[in-house]
């Protein structure tokens, strides 16, 4: 199972982080990617979660807007969050707004 988890807000961003341990516990096959943008870039660079953020998608467009750097071990989504939420639930993934 393949699972995105969509946190655009600092309150969002915590939901997800749990949600995917949560999940991580439950199901430890699946892929999960939380994809953060908006108000969640931020709090994602300030406040580190070592079992989640290797799994963290970070938008490109709300990084450059913050003036921020990605930190490890974060990735850089290829493509704006709004697109990139598009074309990961049109290869099958399941979408869950934290």
């Amino acid at each position: 199972m393949n699972v995105v988890l969509h946190a655009p807000t600092a309150s969002a961003l915590q939901r997800a982080r749990n949600n995917a341990r949560n999940l991580q516990k439950e199901m430890p096959d699946a892929e999960i990617r939380i994809v953060v943008n908006a108000e969640a870039v931020a709090a994602v660079l300030d406040t580190a979660d070592d079992g989640v953020d290797g799994m963290t998608w970070v938008c490109p467009n709300t990084l450059a807007r913050l003036g921020r750097a990605l930190r490890e071990p974060l990735k850089l989504l290829p493509g704006a969050a709004v697109l990139e939420l598009v074309r990961i639930q049109q290869a099958g993934w399941v979408y869950i707004r934290a």
